[in-house]
């Protein structure tokens, strides 16, 4: 039996708990740990030690059972627990689940503590201690404002401070807190795999329980697997030994049953079964456990690819090669308390409706909890999951490998069942790291880290990945050359060659529209630009005076070196940058840029992979995956997400639903000639139409039109579907110049296929020629649930932007290049709103309003 001990406490006493809550509200009448500058202002809590304790009954008679045990599902980090004044053990891992024996210890009424010490003081002390060589980096850079040695502590690594994100080092309990009491044995980890044997042509589920058994002889049983869908019932005889026992076993689904495999969005359905294992044991009660049961299969392949050195790298799902598209998953909040399931949907739902089908669980953040996996199971979004090591070198002592040890078999345990996880990997850029030597490592020492590389990754990790979980596969870092890091004894020279494995890629000075710069990659699981989040999402943790780009706010709040200016020298390049004299008018149009920015930014750079998909160019191509950096926000802070704290979509997450379409085309220019690539997500070849339109900037009736018929666009592919010189198509639309002119274009099929209309710039905007001052107008009304919202031009607007303040919700689109005197908008909103609310609140800019 289960008793939960109610609100021991919930989380680390920032906000969660009045005893603290009073604590805080005496230094600032603004709770909010993310208003202005309560990141410090708040960081003695961190640097303080807390004690959790409290009374409770115990709601069972203590004398019916063999064994009570105290759980803890997780502990935020160090701490001593106690229970009746008698210490029942430590914990040192926030991702370990912590089980502690308490049949001799509790009573009827009983007396619980939780002794945590300072997370910063207890990562300072373990790097005192490890005498005999540095584990760089000691602490991070000054502008993130954070804490050192956030690699000596098994704990979220971001939480001592990121580049997009602040310091707050919390303690406390962060998961569920249980009393579990039993007799004979009792089920700890349950998890279900699926296999598909070629040989057999059939499906086949692993079943793999693992109980503690408190008898001192082997007790038997029965075991009863039922998928009522498939028709499916089998009764298997088990024996279970004494101490930690497990049963695996295989079930093999009837032939002449349809089973219907688990697909990634875009790509099929997600269908699961509903599914009831039954054990009866002699020693008497059963436990009964329900399930989903998925069916997918998933390969990394990586092979030679004809005209080309190196190796693939791409999935293949249930034996089809997927290309996949999406973005980097970092913690939605510093306090994980603060995250419901409503927050994950809302963030999940958002990267499936902008036609995502993966996200990177990126490995500086916490193992997400098991609601965000459930989601992406059932929307069909594909996880690259890292464990938790990050940017950083990390000891090697066998405490800490104990500790990582049972944190990495407790999450793949955890997990293991989940389809849409699809990718075990090791640790984010510490490969890169050591090859590129980030951390100044004179070459003589250099053999001292790569051994503890090798130790902690491939001897430690990867062996218990290997032995845990059969049904996925396994890199040890990202970037890595994959097969080709293995071959140089897991250490690549170069992770970041374009041959092999994943790349992460940055630049922020040279010009983001000039695509020659990206790497023509096999996979691009990194790459970003910076932006501002929205006026309404910075007013809720700011004050006036804090409303310039220049303000101690704004530079309080940019975490990456030069970040703010970046971002204006980003926006030079195509822009002109916003002179009102209205100091608000600037802030909000200098917003306004760094997100039109972004967007056109990581468009140019996403379709750039996407076109090269099926080409080889001077053994450069084949790219099989774009995941930007990154989704979501941790906080209200300039960072590279395309989803602001909240939810609410920035122009890029707008601009994601258009560059990651299922079938879109994609232009380029080259050496003076446009191409334009047919690329397509979808299943089956088709026949469609291209319509390229020229406009000049100064008027709404296009200059000229083309339709070009019957142009095959190839099932999961990209492929040229049109070349011209720009000088013929612009001599060809008369009165055009590469200043004054723009194009638009789309694909067009039978039974409604349409792609979304793209365009392709000419020039720079800061450099167009008849760009006219427009007056734009919108009328909302309501429809059903959702909002109607008829936008009407006098001229050609670049990037229209519809901005409805803190009202929570988003439209069908966004940031887009109005062409035609009308266009019809949908607002979903995701809480009750009306007509007026949304007239109010609106907020209408495009690019001829900043000035």
């Amino acid at each position: 039996m289960q008793a939960r001990v109610h609100q021991l406490v919930r989380f680390c006493g920032f906000d969660t708990e009045p005893k603290c809550r009073h604590q805080v509200s005496r230094i600032s009448s603004q709770h909010d740990p993310y208003y202005r500058f309560n990141d410090v202002m708040y960081r003695w809590i961190s640097l303080d030690n807390w004690t959790y304790s409290r009374t409770f009954k115990t709601p069972f008679d203590i004398r019916k059972w063999q064994k009570v045990n105290l759980v803890f599902e997780g502990v935020d980090t160090v701490a001593q627990i106690l229970i009746n004044n008698i210490t029942l053990g430590r914990t040192d891992n926030m991702f370990n689940r912590y089980s502690f024996d308490i049949t001799s210890v509790i009573k009827e009424v009983n007396f619980v503590e939780v002794r945590f010490l300072s997370a910063v003081s207890y990562a300072a002390e373990q790097s005192r201690c490890h005498k005999a060589y540095s584990i760089p980096p000691a602490c991070p850079p000054p502008v993130q404002k954070g804490e050192c040695h956030a690699n000596f502590i098994r704990k979220e690594q971001c939480s001592f401070s990121w580049d997009w994100g602040p310091s707050f080092p919390t303690q406390g309990i962060w998961k569920d807190v249980r009393i579990e009491a039993y007799n004979h044995y009792h089920l700890i980890y349950f998890s279900l795999t699926s296999f598909f044997v070629k040989s057999a042509q059939q499906w086949s589920l692993e079943i793999e329980s693992i109980f503690d058994v408190v008898s001192s002889k082997p007790i038997a049983g029965l075991v009863t697997v039922n998928i009522p869908k498939l028709q499916m019932q089998q009764t298997f005889s088990v024996k279970l030994q004494p101490g930690e026992g497990s049963i695996v076993l295989l079930v093999n689904i009837n032939k002449s049953s349809a089973v219907e495999a688990w697909w990634p969005n875009g790509h099929g359905k997600q269908t699961g079964y509903n599914m009831t294992t039954t054990f009866i044991m002699e020693a008497g009660y059963q436990i009964e456990k329900f399930s989903k049961a998925y069916f997918r299969t998933v390969e990394l392949v990586q092979e030679p690819i004809p005209g080309s050195p190196g190796l693939s790298f791409y999935f293949k799902i249930n034996g089809r090669p997927i290309f996949l598209k999406g973005s980097n998953w970092i913690p939605a909040d510093s306090f994980q308390d603060r995250v419901t399931y409503d927050t994950l949907w809302l963030l999940l739902k958002s990267a499936a409706d902008a036609n995502m089908n993966a996200l990177r669980v990126w490995g500086g953040g916490v193992y997400e909890q098991d609601e965000f996996y459930n989601i992406c199971d059932e929307i069909g979004i594909m996880i690259w999951q890292d464990f938790m090591f990050a940017c950083a070198l990390y000891p090697t002592d066998q405490n800490y490998l104990e500790s990582v040890r049972a944190e990495v078999s407790h999450q793949v345990r955890r997990l293991k069942s989940h389809p849409s996880i699809i990718l075990w990997s090791g640790n984010n850029e510490n490969e890169a790291a050591i090859a590129s030597n980030w951390f100044s490592i004179p070459y003589a020492d250099r053999e001292v880290y790569i051994k503890d590389y090798v130790l902690l990754y491939v001897k430690n990790i990867r062996e218990i990945v290997l032995t845990e979980d059969k049904s996925r596969p396994f890199i040890a870092s990202s970037p890595t050359n994959g097969l080709e890091s293995v071959k140089e004894g897991w250490l690549s020279q170069n992770p970041y060659d374009t041959h092999y494995g994943d790349t992460h890629f940055y630049d922020y000075s040279n010009d983001c529209w000039n695509w020659t710069v990206y790497p023509k990659t096999r996979f691009a699981s990194e790459y970003g630009f910076q932006s501002w989040p929205s006026f309404s999402t910075i007013e809720k943790v700011s004050s006036t005076e804090d409303w310039s780009y220049t303000s101690n706010f704004s530079l309080h709040r940019q975490h990456h070196e030069n970040g703010n200016d970046q971002m204006l020298q980003q926006i030079g390049h195509h822009f002109k940058l916003p002179q009102s004299t209205d100091p608000i008018k600037k802030f909000k149009d200098t917003i306004y840029l760094t997100q039109v920015m972004q967007a056109q930014c990581i468009k140019t750079e996403t379709e750039f992979y996407r076109f090269s998909q099926s080409e080889i160019i001077k053994g450069e191509g084949h790219t099989m995956g774009a995941l930007y950096w990154q989704l979501n926000d941790i906080w209200q802070a300039p960072s590279w997400a395309s989803l602001e704290h909240g939810g609410k979509w920035k122009l890029l997450h707008y601009f994601a639903q258009n560059f990651f379409a299922p079938l879109l085309p994609v232009a380029y220019e080259d050496k003076g000639v446009l191409y334009i690539y047919g690329v397509s997500d979808l299943h089956a070849d088709r026949k469609l139409t291209l319509r390229v339109v020229v406009h000049a900037w100064s008027s709404l009736e296009p200059v000229c039109t083309l339709a070009k018929d019957g142009v095959t666009v190839k099932a999961q592919s990209a492929v040229l579907i049109y070349k011209e010189s720009i000088n013929n198509l612009l001599e060809r639309c008369r009165n055009c110049t590469r200043k004054s002119c723009v194009i638009t274009f789309c694909l067009v099929g039978e039974g409604g296929l349409q792609s979304p209309m793209n365009h392709h710039f000419l020039s720079s905007l800061k450099d167009a020629v008849g760009l006219e001052k427009t007056h734009l107008s919108a009328s909302v009304s309501q429809r059903d649930d959702v909002y109607i919202f008829v936008l009407q031009t006098t001229a050609i607007a670049p990037f229209v932007s519809l901005d409805v303040g803190r009202i929570k919700g988003r439209f069908s689109d966004n940031g887009f290049l109005m062409t035609e005197k009308k266009k019809v908008v949908v607002f979903y909103p995701w809480e009750p709103t009306s007509v007026e609310e949304l007239e109010e609140s609106l907020t209408l800019t495009s690019l001829v309003d900043v000035v």
